[in-house]
């Protein structure tokens, strides 16, 4: 299972990729801190599942993930992990095709099982 990381925080992504380190089966290929070298990395490199920040650097989370989410192809799942838990923002990623919407202070934990779930195909949508 290939896992793409989408966050401006250097420390976000490294404790991301610490997490998945040691999970046989999930490789991280590959991160960006912005808007546009996301939707362009996602774009060549096709990842499984794409951890996603709405705040960005050049643009915004939600830009890419509706640029993804209409690409051509079976698309990544999404899993917008994010400081900004508000409704507004998740109705908003739910609308453009979010499959999961995570709030980074309380559920970053959880991220290695889900995307586990989600490898398995047996992730439930949240």
């Amino acid at each position: 299972m290939k896992v793409f990381i989408v966050d401006d925080s250097p420390v976000v992504c490294d404790t991301l990729e610490k997490m998945f380190a040691d999970i046989e089966n999930i490789e991280i290929i590959g991160r960006a801190d912005n808007a546009s070298d996301a939707s362009s990395a996602i774009g060549e490199l096709k990842p499984d599942i794409v951890i996603l920040d709405i705040r960005l650097k050049k643009g915004t989370g939600i830009d890419v993930l509706k640029k993804i989410k209409k690409a051509k192809g079976d698309p990544p799942a999404v899993i917008v992990l994010t400081n900004y838990p508000y409704p507004q923002y998740h109705d908003r990623c739910r609308a453009y095709g979010a499959d999961y919407f995570l709030d980074k202070v309380g559920e970053i934990e959880v991220v290695p099982d889900l995307v586990r779930k989600i490898a398995r195909g047996n992730g439930s949508r949240k």
